[in-house]
């Protein structure tokens, strides 16, 4: 049952969280719609287009197409730089690929050296002490393995064969 009763508050939890969460989005949405209004109507007052006359009509229709000519040309610059820049991209990786298939990584051998070539390498002439490294580490004796002698086994089967061969073995079991 406790398990059925968390479960069910966890669901119930979930739930309440869903729903909080969504709400929140809607606010946030309302939010960005009002911001967005706000900005719009800062930067665009609204036309006031009553009492006018045909010539201040024109006049205004004429300003209003030379900002848009200005906007379109700073758009076409905008998207040409951005093109220029987007080719410069592209033929620097190709040179940089190129450059990379030029210079291949040589194979690495493997070198030989003592520690003390090596201490001598690293330090240079402030190397003049001699160090044993092998001096302190411990010295394990190797147990030789113990071989069987290698006999004829024509003879130990001949000492093997009959009763006397099967008392060895039943001697040598119960031992």
């Amino acid at each position: 049952k406790k398990s059925k009763i968390s479960s069910s508050r966890k669901l119930g939890l979930k739930i309440k969280l869903l729903a909080v969460a969504t709400q929140m989005l809607e606010e946030e949405k309302n939010q960005k719609i009002k911001e967005k209004e706000a900005v719009l109507a800062e930067r665009l007052p609204p036309l006031n287009l009553s009492g006018l006359s045909l010539q201040e009509l024109q006049d205004l229709c004429k300003e209003l197409h030379r900002k848009i000519d200005i906007v379109d040309e700073e758009r076409y610059d905008v998207g040409l730089k951005v093109s220029k820049n987007n080719v410069e991209i592209e033929n620097m990786k190709l040179k940089i690929t190129e450059i990379q298939s030029k210079f291949k990584k040589p194979h690495l051998r493997r070198v030989k050296i003592s520690a003390e070539a090596m201490l001598s390498v690293l330090l240079g002439s402030k190397h003049k002490e001699s160090f044993d490294f092998k001096a302190n580490l411990k010295t394990v004796k190797k147990e030789e393995e113990k071989k069987e002698e290698v006999t004829d086994w024509r003879k130990n089967v001949e000492a093997m064969s009959g009763m006397e061969g099967r008392k060895k073995l039943f001697d040598a079991s119960g031992n």
